[in-house]
């Protein structure tokens, strides 16, 4: 891919009804935020005019500079940018128009034969104004516009060439519709008896309609009064059907309510998000469980937080129901590819079901006929279609980008099925809804507070180092995430074993270290806290019960096979802190977006 290409993971909407677009489209990049928080625009038609506003920053800020709302329109659309490659500039901001300022799009996703496009049309007299693969697609439709019969057509011949992976929404001056494509990129539909909407999740609409289309791959829609559903993979423009089906989340879980940040709102939430992914449906579990029985060769794969869920989940496979499981990267398992057969079950973890490396593992597993498990939190995702049979978290929208409550929420569900494997269901389950009164006390002001004293300790130092043994060293890996993804401090986590082999080399004085105990691994861990200390190490011990060995001691009651679960909270409110002490946006972290839907 060449350098100069501007990749996004971005966040679309589009609107087009009764009601006021421009407040609706507001409202939904507001909600799309944590999928880019750069550039923001915003497009819609006004008396046969084109208008265009955006520029660089977060939505609240280009909003009073350019004013959203200065006009009162019924058909607009919308785009919240995440840069990973490109300039961050009001150029390359979206939306995108032609030549002639009738057309604009917004896309989310990779457009891989822009080049070869970009070049057809320059020669053909095109002037491109930004350096995004993203402005190829409105050239193209105006292009394909001159042998159209509508726009529609325009649009669908223009769709046709991409290449690539995208959720695109288009619109022309001259037409009261928008036109709506999506190619492995999210992208749903929301039907309302006063309009409809396009966006890249539910929450951006989820204050007007529960009503959703889950779109397929190659689905071209043309959104009017009467929405008219497509599909273009073979080539040809079909008419197809597609079922309304109705959401659970509702609008109030979306908001904020009267915490500060969405981050907080959703560690507290996690009191009752565990105990909804408890509730899932025996027979579906035993039925996983014994596909799990027959498989011959089990993977587990995520990425980021969900990546080490999984390696959580093996640990509790292994102990609790004696089963051997792999866990890999997504972004890596391509290279297990020729391990695969028709035996091989993948498990894939995913909070949104759209993350790009977590897709192409399973499609790597299914070329060989592999089995496909997923454990997700968005219903329709493509994940979850792609899958032979899903789980779902039920943990409702996670707006911030850093995952708390879907973090719990996969290892609680996988605990489940691995106690499920061992015919153990109704113990797991109890298990789980145990930690009720646990996750209570550790979201409660007074441990929110003890916390808050030790995050003012640690807010100005360099580095902070995590350690544990067995289900604790996963727990650490997440709780390194975290602290780095909220506060920017440099953290890292090591297995306790693993100190002696060159990382005790990086203790210093006063160096904080964060050391998760539990009964199972108690003697060893505190045998490598007391290693750390001896050379001028900080340590905060999250532990049962208090040993003489810590600096700072954060109470977390033993719960076993559950502690994962647990332990982590404590270092969820601990980043959060940390972040607002610092001065960093924990929903928005820098160079962050909640879901990668490219490469």
């Amino acid at each position: 891919m060449p350098t100069s290409t501007a990749v996004t993971m971005c966040g679309i909407i589009g609107y087009i009804g009764s009601m006021n677009a421009s407040r609706i489209v507001l409202e939904g990049l507001k909600h799309l935020e944590y999928r880019g928080y750069d550039s923001v625009g915003f497009a819609g038609v006004l008396n046969g005019s084109l208008i265009v506003k955006k520029d660089v920053g977060k939505v609240d800020d280009v909003h009073a500079k350019l004013n959203f709302l200065e006009h009162n329109l019924n058909l607009a659309i919308g785009h919240t940018r995440w840069a990973t490659h490109g300039r961050v500039t009001k150029t390359n901001a979206h939306p995108h128009i032609d030549c002639r300022k009738d057309i604009a799009i917004v896309h989310n996703g990779i457009i891989e034969n822009y080049e070869e496009l970009k070049n057809e049309l320059v020669s053909k007299g095109h002037v491109f104004r930004s350096r995004t693969d993203s402005e190829v697609v409105a050239h193209l439709i105006e292009e394909e516009a001159n042998n159209a019969a509508s726009f529609e057509e325009a649009c669908f011949k223009a769709f046709s060439r991409l290449e690539g992976a995208y959720a695109i929404l288009a619109i022309d001056r001259k037409d009261y519709k928008i036109v709506a494509i999506k190619k492995g990129s999210p992208l749903v539909i929301g039907l309302a008896d006063h309009g409809s909407f396009a966006a890249s999740d539910i929450p951006a609409f989820i204050n007007y309609t529960k009503k959703v289309v889950y779109l397929y791959d190659y689905d071209m829609v043309v959104l009017k009064p009467d929405p008219v559903f497509y599909n273009i993979e073979n080539g040809n423009l079909v008419k197809v059907e597609r079922p309304i089906q109705s959401v659970e989340w509702d609008a109030e879980k979306a908001r904020k309510g009267e915490f500060e940040h969405f981050m907080l709102k959703e560690i507290m939430e996690q009191v009752d998000t565990v105990q909804r992914a408890a509730d899932q449906d025996k027979k579906i579990l035993e039925k996983i469980a014994n596909e799990i029985k027959r498989a011959r060769g089990i993977f587990l794969v995520g990425c980021g937080s969900s990546y080490h869920a999984c390696l959580t989940a093996s640990y509790v496979f292994s102990k609790v129901a004696r089963e051997h499981v792999n866990v890999v990267l997504a972004s890596e398992f391509p290279n297990y590819e020729h391990f695969l057969t028709s035996k091989t079950l993948i498990i894939a973890v995913s909070q949104s079901g759209e993350t790009y490396d977590v897709l192409e593992a399973i499609r790597a597993g299914k070329k060989r006929g592999s089995k496909i498990i997923s454990v997700v939190n968005v219903m329709g995702s493509s994940l979850a279609r792609e899958s032979d049979e899903f789980l779902l978290m039920h943990a409702g929208p996670e707006i911030c980008v850093l995952s708390t409550k879907t973090y719990t929420s996969q290892i609680a569900l996988l605990n489940l099925l691995a106690y499920t494997l061992a015919g153990r269901y109704e113990e797991g389950r109890r298990r789980l809804k145990y930690l009720w009164n646990v996750i209570y006390y550790l979201t409660s002001a007074n441990t929110r507070n003890k916390i808050r004293k030790l995050a003012e300790k640690l807010a100005d130092k360099k580095h902070i180092f995590c350690i544990g043994r067995g289900l604790q060293y996963p727990t650490a890996m997440e709780a390194a995430l975290k602290i780095k993804e909220a506060s920017y401090i440099h953290a890292e986590a090591f297995a306790g074993g693993e100190l002696k082999h060159g990382t005790i080399a990086l203790i210093e004085e006063g160096t904080p270290c964060i050391v998760f105990v539990s009964e199972e691994n108690g003697k060893e861990i505190l045998s490598n806290a007391t290693e750390v200390k001896s050379r001028g190490g900080y340590i905060i011990g999250i532990s049962p019960t208090n040993h003489e060995v810590f600096d700072f001691w954060i109470k977390v009651p033993e719960c076993g096979t559950e502690n994962p679960i647990v332990q982590i909270i404590p270092v969820q409110i601990l980043a959060y802190q940390l972040a607002v002490l610092r001065g960093c946006d924990p929903d928005k972290p820098r160079n962050l977006a909640k879901s990668v839907t490219v490469k």
